[in-house]
């Protein structure tokens, strides 16, 4: 296996020379559409960001505690568990629907599951509806989830998919956002709405996503895998150059698209579960994507997430007010640096993001245990206002690649064949990831304290090395050629086959308007 410290690839002119330089995303219509349905894909993550941060907020609201009795250890482990549990049962489904009935139904089948888990989770009477109502909502998750980053990135226009499929992940934050803020308003409300409210509102994208999911275009590359190709061409060309099918770059991306697939689906090595594992290049990329989703829950982003309350516990800070204000503050800041990331990845690279990321979050979550550690043996005020600051360092440095980058550069590394697959495989990884995290966080936190943050501090040392010799550079280049860069020789099939389809003339482009009826 080769080593990511001198596997990174040249970053070449790729696909560059045939992009129109006066097509941008604010002057041209087709494209201003496109980033409008963009956006109802993205909003997918909104809901698991949501879910994520109500659940924190939940627990520091005493109507709700009383309402359910105030669980404790494992009912309460199994309450922010359950969610992903109910992700694990809709896994097996997940890439199936993808690939066979296609990326639009599965987000809209995902979206009647959520829809059905929000309400139930809003009327609930007891603690095992409410337990119910949160597997509807892993479960829908878990589908919807598989196809959205999918067909963003299947159907975005080449420039702008880095930041788009980074922006997937990093929108997290948006729904954690309004989940902390909602239930801080709410808290105040001395009567069981105070929770209902915020349950109901987890509803709102998956609302959106019911009604208007069937005018976004489908994957083009689903689209050639089911020998569609005309309406695949139709797709690039109406919103990547204004419907000119004879485009320089819709027959680039045309032309290799479907070169990659059919070689695909050419090799038995690229067919079934068993392929994820069959070739050299196949394996390379499932350690790097089952290691990314595990350090992206395991890199003490854990403890935070579902249980800063009991952080925030161990450090003194009781009252549940400021409890919450720390938590939409937070969820801002986090929100700030994931985006900025976003739009850094085509510059800096994929790579250089990943080091700097593990790098900065193994120094400030050291220096986080050292003050929590200082806070319980001495009881110091100024080592607990540390802690507080070093989370959010922590936290800057976890948003330049493990908000934005997890999802992109796991689905840019798959091949079309594989991507649903392998993509529910990293999905199912974290779910296990999570699910270790919930019930065994809040133990150990009872237990040992603060001491067991050096648990954490050991496996952010492992987790730089392990990027640093595994992460190779993906910079510039499209989704089939990123993709080849684990295969060898497919890159060149692939390349050659865009190459022949296009023969460029840069003048055209430089007399012509991308959109003359936008201006700017």
């Amino acid at each position: 296996m080769a080593v990511g410290a001198v596997a990174t690839a040249s970053a070449g002119d790729g696909f560059m020379h045939v992009v129109d330089p006066n097509r941008k995303w604010y002057n041209n219509r087709r494209l201003i559409t496109l980033h409008a349905w963009m956006v109802l894909l993205l909003i997918t993550s909104s809901t698991n960001g949501y879910d994520g941060s109500l659940m924190n907020s939940l627990q520091s609201m005493q109507q709700w505690k009383d309402f359910f009795g105030n669980p404790q250890g494992g009912t309460l482990g199994l309450l922010n568990a359950i969610q992903n549990i109910g992700s694990l049962a809709g896994y097996p489904f997940a890439p199936y629907l993808s690939d066979g009935i296609g990326r639009r139904p599965s987000i809209w089948l995902g979206a009647v599951c959520m829809l059905a888990g929000a309400a139930l989770q809003t009327a609930c009477q007891n603690i095992h509806q409410f337990i119910g109502a949160r597997f509807l909502l892993g479960f829908g998750l878990s589908i919807a989830s598989n196809a959205a980053p999918m067909l963003v990135t299947e159907v975005s226009y080449p420039t702008y998919r880095p930041q788009l499929t980074s922006l997937y992940n990093t929108l997290w934050y948006s729904g954690n956002i309004i989940s902390s803020w909602t239930a801080f308003g709410t808290e105040h409300i001395k009567s069981e709405w105070s929770w209902r409210i915020p349950s109901l509102l987890q509803a709102t994208p998956s609302i959106f996503q019911f009604f208007l999911i069937w005018f976004v275009p489908e994957s083009p590359r689903y689209l050639i895998s089911k020998g569609k190709d005309s309406q695949a061409l139709h797709t690039l060309a109406y919103y990547h150059a204004d419907g000119d099918e004879q485009d320089p770059l819709v027959q680039y991306e045309f032309e290799e698209i479907k070169a990659a697939i059919h070689l695909d689906q050419e090799s038995q090595k690229n067919v079934g579960w068993k392929a994820l594992v069959a070739t050299k290049g196949n394996r390379k990329r499932m350690v790097i994507i089952i290691a990314i989703a595990w350090f992206s829950q395991w890199s003490g982003n854990g403890l935070v997430s579902y249980y800063l309350n009991k952080v925030f516990d161990t450090i003194g800070i009781t009252d549940h007010s400021i409890q919450l204000l720390i938590t939409g503050i937070l969820a801002i800041w986090n929100l700030f640096w994931a985006v900025f990331a976003s739009f850094q990845v085509d510059r800096w690279g994929r790579r250089f993001l990943f080091l700097t990321s593990a790098a900065g979050m193994l120094l400030f979550f050291t220096l986080q245990t050292v003050c929590s550690a200082q806070y319980a043996l001495h009881k110091s005020d100024s080592a607990a206002h540390a802690v507080i600051a070093f989370i959010f360092l922590f936290y800057a440095f976890y948003d330049l690649a493990f908000t934005p980058l997890i999802v992109s550069y796991t689905l840019e590394i798959l091949p079309y064949s594989l991507r649903a697959k392998g993509f529910n495989v990293f999905n199912f990884t974290i779910s296990v990831a999570l699910i270790f995290n919930q019930y065994v966080n809040p133990i150990a936190l009872d237990k040992i304290g603060w001491k067991y943050y050096i648990v954490y501090c050991a496996f952010l040392a492992f987790e730089l090395g392990f990027l640093y010799f595994f992460v190779i550079e993906t910079q510039n280049r499209t989704l089939e050629e990123t993709a080849a860069l684990f295969d060898g020789d497919e890159l060149a099939h692939i390349a050659q086959a865009a190459q022949r389809a296009t023969e460029v003339r840069h003048e055209d482009y430089d007399e012509k308007s991308s959109d003359p009826g936008v201006k700017v």
